[in-house]
């Protein structure tokens, strides 16, 4: 189905493609004018869309170069190879496999997108048109006999922009092809739908203020989702809306830049701009959208700090602390950040070296405080200039310059009571140890620097001198000694003394005293250590045999200086001498050998130590000199006589076996004393009738005290009980033995020596004994005695001769005892 126009331009008008009938006027008519083509555009459209409706007749769309059907062909829709498209290059045809369908067109009725036809279709109604592929069938439906295609939904290129389908033509009878299946497309053709958006909106940038023209701030981007091939529905076009004259933006790179210069973030920091992008190249008709983008200036440093106030005024007090502020300035600066940071400083006054300006980082401010302590009696005000400037200075705009101001600051200083204030901030004393009781060692002086001039009072802080060892007048300040000093146990002394104003006890001033104690000669020199000396036997004359060295607790400003000499009567000894060195120290020499242990074993030296003070002191200290038997090159190996005397056959490896074996045979016999008493035996049973004194036993693990069988002394209360074996009840004997035999009884009137005698006998040769010394108490004095009782409180009147003078030589409690007893003989007389 082909159509023709003068002849020589052919046009598929099926459903308003329109640049395909501008492409095939160029292609073979030449160029096309600009106004036929705005016409094209404009005008033909409505009008090819209105005569395809009324004519019955379907154009198909034109043929490429590539795919050509001639004219009158019998052999339907076919494929043509490469060497036909170029012989039959010079006959035109229709391109049939590519259709085209307007997007979001509706109507009553489907809408026709094209016509399939075969040359074997005779009009008989025998063939049947197949089609498949993409939205056959549920999109797209053909008209099987007549091959008309129509579009039965509306159609959106945004979401599918063509569909690729399959044309057949079959016998209607045996569906049986009639011809090879054909592929072609239908496509949807764009129209101006869809505005223009900015995904990435609202924006926001930033530029510094003071910025030249033109100067970039940002670029936005729109998106439109229509064709950007067909037409100009997706042409957009940049405009602002808002944000005029400061800033603009350009159509095409939607680009925005500064269009004011000098803009002062200090008269306005944000700017608020609307930009609209539009499409169809801007034209009237087309879609638009809008956009936000929020302008901040960012701040540089335009401005130069401002103090608030050309003159700042402070009081402060005289006794202020050292670092104290007293004030602060404060220097303003439009800016913000880091170019408002300012830096303060004196530049000039009469109290440079005396305040300090520090920048408080924080709030910015200038901070003064007081290097150096105050004195309203001296200077009662200063007054400074200090400075602030920008520490972060542009050197774009230096030249609007200077960054930094100046303002003065008048400072008064107001009178304080103050403390007393000593002469000296220490003190230092010296005093000999000598040193009277009572008598001045120094003095401190003090004075109130107030205009009033309390009068001052001191005393010594009693926790410095706990031992009150120094006292000071309360007037005058002057510090005497309170008990006597001695350098050897207290060289220094450290006290502080304290000054506190009469009219105002709350003004207190303290200052240290430091009292040194010089040396006098008080200390006599002796022996450095406890010498003891030992002289061989076989020693030779002038031999050395000790040295010795003194020490003395003085100390004497050129040293010590010792002299050593005898006594006088033994300084022509025979035996032996000294010798002075140069060490300060004394050698003792022999003056002959032979000296014998058995003739003399120890020898005592006296000698006389002096030191050279004034007036000198001297002590006397004995060397202790032991004689003793030495080896052949002077090893001392004995000093005992006993050691002498010994067989010398026992060598030394001898006398320690001996010694070991002793001490080996004492373990032995300790263990076996601990092995015994720790059995556990009960002890001697004592009569419920013996009221007497008993030993209690408290080296076992018993009663206690709660123990009362101890010793039984019933036999010597009763001289003519049993003389056989008694069993002993402390111990638990291993074996059983049988009393002793031939043992008589002890006759009536016996002398209790002998009973305890053969007691005695009897114990030693018991072989259950313990191998230790027992006490055992013998309370029987025996029948008849003659000695009647030993205590003195009852002795007899011939006592009374006796003399208790001696008991006063033993000390005040026994001279008051033999007078006690004095006094009770002279009552018996009376």
């Amino acid at each position: 189905m082909t159509g023709k126009l003068n002849g020589s331009c052919f046009y598929n008008l099926s459903y308003f493609y329109v640049d395909c009938a501008v492409n095939t006027w160029r292609s073979s008519c030449g160029t096309m004018p600009e106004r036929l083509t705005e016409m094209l555009m404009d005008t033909w459209t409505p009008l090819i869309i209105l005569w395809i409706t009324v004519l019955p007749s379907i154009f198909m769309a034109p043929m490429n170069q590539s795919q050509v059907l001639p004219s009158g062909s019998s052999t339907g829709l076919k494929r043509l190879t490469e060497e036909q498209r170029v012989l039959n290059r010079s006959k035109r045809g229709w391109v049939w496999n590519q259709m085209f369908v307007l997007e979001e067109f509706s109507g009553p009725e489907p809408i026709l997108v094209g016509r399939l036809h075969t040359d074997l279709d005779p009009g008989s109604s025998k063939i049947k048109y197949i089609l498949s592929g993409d939205g056959a069938g549920t999109i797209f439906v053909i008209n099987d006999k007549t091959g008309d295609i129509h579009a039965m939904k509306r159609l959106d290129r945004e979401e599918k922009a063509e569909y690729t389908l399959t044309a057949q033509a079959v016998d209607r009878d045996t569906n049986k092809p009639l011809e090879p299946p054909s592929e072609f497309i239908i496509k949807v053709q764009d129209i101006n739908d869809n505005a223009p958006e900015f995904v990435e909106g609202p924006y926001h940038a930033t530029v510094p203020e003071m910025s030249v023209v033109g100067t970039f701030v940002t670029k936005v981007t729109a998106t439109d989702a229509d064709d950007p091939v067909y037409g100009n529905s997706a042409k957009l076009v940049y405009s602002i809306l808002e944000g005029q004259p400061y800033f603009s933006i350009e159509p095409h790179t939607a680009i925005i830049k500064t269009a004011l210069p000098n803009m002062d973030r200090e008269a306005k920091e944000e700017y608020f701009v609307v930009i609209q992008a539009k499409d169809m190249g801007g034209h009237m008709g087309g879609l638009s959208g809008t956009t936000t983008v929020t302008i901040t200036l960012t701040d540089v440093n335009d401005n130069p700090p401002k103090f608030a106030q050309s003159m700042y005024h402070f009081s402060v007090m005289e006794d202020v602390a050292l670092g104290e502020p007293i004030g602060r300035v404060k220097a303003n600066d439009l800016d913000i950040g880091e170019n408002a940071k300012s830096s303060y400083d004196i530049i000039e006054g009469d109290g440079m070296d005396i305040f300090e300006i520090t920048t408080d980082a924080q709030t910015q401010d200038g901070i003064i405080r007081v290097r150096k302590p105050l004195d309203f009696e001296t200077k009662k005000s200063y007054t400074l200039k200090v400075e602030a400037a920008n520490i972060h200075i542009d050197p774009r705009f230096i030249s609007g310059g200077p960054f930094k101001d100046t303002a003065t600051v008048k400072i008064v200083v107001e009178d304080a009571d103050e403390p007393p204030v000593f002469s000296s901030p220490t003190y230092l004393l010296e005093v000999h140890e000598n040193a009277a009781i009572n008598s001045v060692i120094g003095q401190v002086t003090a004075h109130d620097p107030d205009v009033s001039s309390s009068p001052i009072r001191f005393s010594i802080d009693r926790h410095t001198d706990l031992e009150r060892q120094f006292n000071i007048n309360a007037e005058d300040g002057k510090i005497t000694l309170a008990t006597p000093l001695d350098r050897e146990t207290n060289m220094w002394h450290n006290i502080t003394i304290v000054a506190t104003e009469t009219r105002n006890h709350s003004q207190v001033s303290r200052v240290p005293v430091a009292i040194k104690v010089l040396d006098v000669n008080d200390n006599a020199p002796e022996f450095a250590s406890e010498h003891e000396a030992f002289l061989c036997e076989n020693g030779k004359p002038g031999q050395v045999i000790q040295i010795v060295s003194a020490v003395d607790k003085d100390d004497p400003k050129n040293g010590h200086y010792f002299l050593y000499s005898l006594l006088p009567e033994m300084v022509n000894n025979p035996n032996f001498t000294i010798k002075k060195n140069e060490d300060n120290t004394l050698s003792i020499l022999a003056k002959h050998s032979g000296f014998s242990r058995q003739k003399q074993e120890v020898y005592l030296l006296p000698i006389i130590i002096s030191d050279s003070g004034n007036p000198p002191m001297s002590s006397t200290s004995t060397l202790t000199i032991r004689v003793c038997g030495c080896s052949s090159d002077g090893i001392v190996q004995s000093c005992n006589v006993e050691a002498y005397v010994l067989p010398i056959g026992l060598s030394m490896g001898a006398l320690i076996a001996i010694l070991a074996c002793i001490i080996l045979l004492l373990v032995i016999v300790v263990l076996f004393v601990t092995l015994r008493r720790h059995k556990n035996e009960p002890l001697i049973i004592k009569d419920d009738e013996d009221v007497r004194e008993n030993i209690i036993r408290y080296d076992d693990e018993g009663g206690g005290e709660e123990d009362t069988e101890a010793f039984d002394i019933a036999t010597l209360q009763n001289p003519d009980g049993i003389n056989g074996f008694l069993p002993r009840k402390d111990i638990k004997p291993d074996l059983q033995f049988m009393p002793r035999q031939g043992l008589a009884p002890v006759p009536n009137g016996v002398d209790v020596d002998e009973f305890i005698n053969v007691r005695l006998h009897e114990a030693d040769n018991d072989p259950t004994a313990p191998p230790y010394d027992s006490i055992q108490i013998y309370g029987y004095e025996g029948r008849g005695s003659a000695a009647g009782s030993l205590s003195s409180l009852e002795s007899s009147a011939s006592d009374s001769d006796q003399n208790f003078d001696y008991l006063s030589e033993w000390g005040p409690r026994f001279k008051r005892l033999g007078e006690l007893y004095s006094v009770g003989e002279s009552d018996k007389e009376t």
